[in-house]
């Protein structure tokens, strides 16, 4: 199975679920391809959850979701050694974060300390428990969400955090057809208990490496600096994109043209993308912020003004 038929199958199974929301199925799978992790920014009952289970059945993969409260511990996401009384030595148990698809919930609701031992598993893919190190399972897949509207009693991600998410996307409310189709879709049963894999394990972790052989030209990897660059220095941003972030927009493309059926990247690919991967990096000045402006309005203006390469005659 090649990436682009992956996508589609990916794309309908999971659409028997999630219903309209086949751009955001998509930009999952992308993220997934770049070994990358998604952040989840809406309101509650709009399918966040849902859209992770039905990933990790579709791609059969083990599943497992955290509650973030304020009195989570950093134990209670890596595990802790017991001792056992029988054996007379020590257990490890293991904890949520040995899984392959991470469904972080109200990532936002939990300590700072408890949020940086996340950290280690995502940038590393590896935990580290009692000075013991051990690595993760592949594929390793985190979906964090948060609420922006509800923010009492919540701890802000740090930078550093943010940063470390591929991508952060908004599935936003459906339409009133939409909203009729889920209605009648789950009257009777729930979809989400009959799906079945349709993307194994070894085939997404050739895909995975499969997408970095994606061609990319030298003027579009220009492009993808001009544009990183481009929030640096525009006046309306406090902080902008890190390396990190232009290396992601470059592998988000490199996958996105691949679930295209292409070999190749395009400027399109790079001007739908930067929204996606660069708008959760950037830290805009407080009176860009009373003015109402937002990061996608500042990205959007950016990624227009930079000029994008042509084909030369």
């Amino acid at each position: 199975m090649n990436i682009s038929s992956a996508a589609a199958a990916l794309r309908a199974n999971v659409g028997r679920v999630i219903v309209g929301k086949e751009e955001m199925i998509d930009l999952a799978f992308v993220a997934l391809l770049c070994e990358g992790h998604l952040l989840l920014e809406d309101v509650p009952g709009i399918g966040k959850t849902t859209l992770a289970k039905a990933l990790s059945k579709s791609l059969a993969c083990e599943f497992r979701r955290i509650q973030f409260t304020p009195d989570l511990l950093p134990s209670d996401l890596t595990g802790l050694a017991i001792y056992n009384q029988k054996t007379q030595d020590f257990e490890f148990r293991p904890g949520p974060l040995l899984t392959q698809i991470l469904l972080a919930d109200e990532i936002n609701r939990a300590t700072p300390r408890t949020q940086s031992a996340l950290l280690e598993a995502m940038q590393e893919r590896q935990i580290t428990v009692d000075g013991n190190t051990m690595r993760l399972p592949r594929p390793f897949f985190v979906m964090a969400t948060q609420n922006p509207v509800e923010l009492e009693g919540t701890f802000p991600l740090p930078e550093a955090q943010v940063d470390r998410f591929f991508m952060r996307v908004e599935l936003g409310y459906p339409s009133a057809e939409q909203e009729g189709e889920i209605l009648k879709r789950f009257e009777q049963t729930a979809p989400l208990d009959d799906l079945q894999p349709v993307i194994e394990n070894a085939a997404l972790l050739e895909m995975q490496r499969a997408v970095q052989t994606i061609r990319v030209e030298d003027s579009i990897r220009d492009y993808i600096v001009a544009i990183a660059r481009a929030t640096r220095s525009h006046n309306a941003i406090e902080l902008g994109v890190s390396p990190r972030g232009s290396l992601y927009l470059y592998r988000a493309a490199q996958a996105y043209a691949a679930t295209r059926g292409r070999d190749y990247v395009l400027p399109d690919d790079v001007k739908y993308l930067a929204p996606y991967v660069l708008t959760h990096r950037l830290i805009l000045g407080a009176q860009t912020r009373l003015r109402g402006r937002t990061t996608r309005d500042i990205v959007n203006e950016i990624v227009g003004a930079v000029p994008a390469p042509v084909e030369q005659p």
